[in-house]
Parts: C-alpha cells; sequence; structure tokens
C-alpha cells in the first residue's frame, strides 16, 4: 500500500468516525426537507464523507409531492406522515439501507430569531469553559421564549474586554468576558406535533432544523459568509431568509407567502385550475417583461369537468401581470421584516436565491430591483454527483442537513419532543443551566 492510499483511507476513517462522534448513532444519516409542494430524503453514509474538499456523497434520494402542509404549517398529521414515509421509502430503496431515525428541515412553526447578549466577569486565570457557560447560561436566562423551543444556539460574537470578534476565547486572559448570540425558535407546539408526524411514519424524530440555516450552509460559500449574505428560500408555502456577517449567522426568519400563492393568483386570474395555472408558470411565467407578450396568447384548461367547455386563452402580458406584483410584494415584505429586525446586514453583502420558486424567470431580476444588491441563484455546492433532478435550488435544506451532520455547526436544542437535548443547550429554566451549556461548549467550540 503506498502512502497515498494510506492517506486517503486515513482520511475516509476520519470521516466516518467523526461523524458517527457527531450524531453519537448509527453511521447512516437521513434528512428530510418538509415543504409545502415536495417532501425530500437524503441519505448518507459516514465513508460519503470527504473533508479535504468538504464535499459529501450520498447514497440515496427520494422526493415525492407535499401534502398535510400548506402556508408553513403541517394541516394535516397523517398526510404529512404519508408523505415523509413515501420520500423515505424511495430514499431507501435507492440506497439499499434501512433508515432509523431523520432530521426534519423545515419553515413550520413561525420560525424567530432573537439576538441576546451576557457579559461575566473573570478571575485571574485563563479564560475555561465554566466561563463561557456561564456567558451562555446568562444570556439565554435573559430571553423569554413564551411556547417557543429554542432549535439553534449560534453565538455572533465573543469579546475579551470589549475586544470583539474572539473567535474562541478559552485560554485567553481578561477582566470580562462578552457574548452576543443569536436564538433560532419555533412555535413549541408546532414543534411537538412535527415530532409526532416523524413517528407515525415509524421513524425516530433527531431533531429540527430552521429549513433557511439549512439552506446557506449548501448554498453559500465560506467567503460570502465572511462578507455578508442574504440567503433567501424561496418554497412553495413560505420564503424564508438567513443573513451572514462575518462569518455569523445574525437573522432568521420567515414568512408564509410562496410560490404556491403565485399559481393560486394565476389560477384565480385565468380562471383554470390549480393544475393548470401551475403548468402554465412553469413553462410561460415569468416576472419580468419580454418582447411581443402582447401578442403571444397562452392557454389553460378551463376549471371543472365539462366536456365542452373551451380552453382558456389569454395574452401572456397578462401572466405577467399577475405573477410580477406577488413576486414583488413577497420581497419587498421580506426587505421590511429585516429592516424592522434591525437584521445585522452588511453595506456589501450579496443575495442569494434558492428554493424551487426561485427558477421562476425574472425573479433574480427583480430581487436586484428591490434589494439593490448583488443576487444570483444558489444551488447545492458540496454534492457533486446528485443527479439533475435532485440538484436544483429546491434541494439545498435537504442537502445542508447532510452537511451539517458531517462538518457542524453543532446544535442545541432537543433531540425529539419531551426528549432530552443533544448536545444539550440551556433552555431549560428548571435544569443546570451551566452544565448543560459546558456540554453545549464541547461540540461547538
Amino acid at each position: 500500500m503506498d502512502r497515498r492510499d494510506g492517506a486517503a483511507r486515513g482520511e475516509r476513517r476520519e470521516g466516518r468516525e467523526g461523524l458517527k462522534l457527531a450524531l453519537g448513532r448509527s453511521a447512516v444519516v437521513a434528512a428530510v426537507d418538509l415543504g409545502a409542494s415536495k417532501v425530500a430524503c437524503f441519505i448518507m453514509k459516514a465513508d460519503g464523507v470527504r473533508r479535504a474538499d468538504r464535499t459529501l456523497t450520498t447514497v440515496g434520494v427520494g422526493y415525492v409531492q407535499s401534502h398535510g402542509v400548506r402556508g408553513g404549517s403541517i394541516v394535516d398529521m397523517d398526510e404529512a406522515a404519508l408523505a415523509i414515509g413515501r420520500a423515505v421509502e424511495r430514499a431507501e430503496a435507492m440506497a439499499g439501507v434501512d433508515v432509523q431515525g431523520v432530521t426534519v428541515a423545515t419553515t413550520c412553526g413561525q420560525l424567530a430569531s432573537h439576538r441576546v447578549t451576557a457579559k461575566v466577569a473573570l478571575g485571574g486565570r485563563p479564560i475555561g469553559d465554566n466561563d463561557l457557560a456561564r456567558a451562555i447560561a446568562q444570556a439565554m436566562n435573559g430571553l423569554r421564549l413564551n411556547r417557543r423551543q429554542a432549535i439553534h444556539l449560534r453565538p455572533i460574537a465573543w469579546s475579551v474586554d470589549g475586544q470583539r470578534h474572539v473567535q474562541d476565547p478559552r485560554a485567553m486572559f481578561g477582566r470580562t468576558l462578552g457574548l452576543e448570540m443569536l436564538v433560532v425558535s419555533m412555535n413549541e407546539g408546532v414543534f411537538h406535533t412535527l415530532g409526532h408526524c416523524v413517528e407515525r411514519a415509524h421513524l425516530q424524530f433527531e431533531g429540527a432544523v430552521a429549513a433557511p440555516f439549512a439552506s446557506s450552509l449548501a448554498a453559500l460559500e465560506e467567503d460570502e459568509m465572511e462578507l455578508g449574505a442574504i440567503c433567501i428560500d424561496m418554497g412553495g408555502g413560505s420564503t424564508s431568509v438567513a443573513v451572514y456577517s462575518g462569518g455569523a449567522l445574525t437573522y432568521v426568519d420567515s414568512l408564509a407567502v410562496g410560490g404556491a400563492h403565485v399559481t393560486q393568483d394565476v389560477a384565480r386570474g385565468l380562471s383554470t385550475s390549480m393544475v393548470g395555472a401551475e403548468r402554465i408558470k412553469t413553462l410561460h411565467g415569468s416576472a419580468i417583461a419580454s418582447a411581443n407578450e402582447d401578442r403571444e396568447m397562452i392557454e389553460a384548461p378551463p376549471r371543472g369537468d365539462d366536456p365542452g367547455a373551451g380552453p382558456v386563452t389569454a395574452p401572456r402580458s397578462l401572466l405577467k401581470g399577475i405573477i410580477a406584483p406577488r413576486v414583488e410584494e413577497t420581497l419587498e415584505l421580506l426587505k421590511d421584516r429585516l429592516r424592522a429586525a434591525g437584521a445585522l446586514v452588511d453595506p456589501g453583502a450579496g443575495i442569494v436565491l434558492i428554493g424551487g420558486a426561485s427558477q421562476l424567470a425574472g425573479v433574480r431580476e427583480v430581487a436586484v430591483r428591490v434589494f439593490d444588491r448583488p443576487v444570483r441563484l444558489g444551488r447545492p455546492r458540496r454534492i457533486p454527483h446528485l443527479a439533475d433532478a435532485a440538484s436544483g435550488p429546491a434541494f439545498c435544506a435537504a442537502a445542508g442537513v447532510l452537511q451539517r451532520a458531517a462538518f457542524g455547526p453543532r446544535e442545541a436544542g432537543p433531540k425529539r419532543p419531551g426528549g432530552a437535548a443533544r448536545p444539550a443547550g440551556p433552555v431549560d429554566s428548571h435544569a443546570n443551566v451551566v452544565s448543560k451549556a459546558a456540554a453545549w461548549l464541547r461540540d461547538n467550540l
């Protein structure tokens, strides 16, 4: 065996061991993206992690049309559980493995983020884990999450004696340790509903991930995170956003408006069926004007089952006049939310559009006009072998969950409804907050 073969085997072994350690369970990782238009499942084995170039190889991919989810909410648990089960079964059949548990990327539960700060006094000794844990505990004690579940704890910045942008303050000396942290939360009832929904599909619920955060891990370059980026995930039932500044996640939000609402507008405006509206939107839809659109006619099937009814005929300009206002309104609402929340958006931050609705012609141009920033379309970056059907912007969330499992960051949050956190985060005021924060630190720094 030559040296290169030995190095390659060592690299694969490191990837497998690191992934097993991160998950504390089998070497099979399954990610489910639960959306309003589709449910997708990606499966990865530990030996599919390449740390040299931070790429992944999936062994199974499955996706089906979504049911039971509408506008960023679970409206029928049985239908949603059935869709999850079918997507996982298809991925299992391709992978040739049995999946025991899944981590779910979702925009359900009215995603929101909260910035919290803390400052603790230090003794005349190097900063240790207990000092960092005290800072996290103090920050969390000042936050009241009324009937909401914390699913992500992400440090924005540490500081020592006022010196900001410290990556890891341990072993440093100082009088005070400061922390600014982002807490991403979702509705507690929806979190439990999501867990029971997964269990009805005969799977273990391994936790929830905010879909825009997962998508950003798959679509953004490291330079974009460092220099500032706004990752907008335009899904079927919702439009969500993750903002980065200085390499840190600084804001997460979600609007219950997505591509399905555009389809509904088209169906109403052209008096056609939802199926017909989706087809017309996909084939002829655009959010910007095009040449000869007044003279170009489109046909849509009529509503109902009257065999004598002819197709609905309308100029393409009418279709654009229906789509463009809804897309612009959605992006304007998102822009207003960012401004009202005081999100940390760098002046030079660019925008990356992902999600199925971002593929509609003209959406990028509308985003440039609304935000007055450079805009590009994103897709999963770190899974190069994916088939074309599963490598588009709509599959960033599932890919991001796998990337998070392989390379981090590890998150504090309950593993399943009613279960203990793994790694535990300081989210339970009746528990030992400092010890939970220390456990979180061991996996995050």
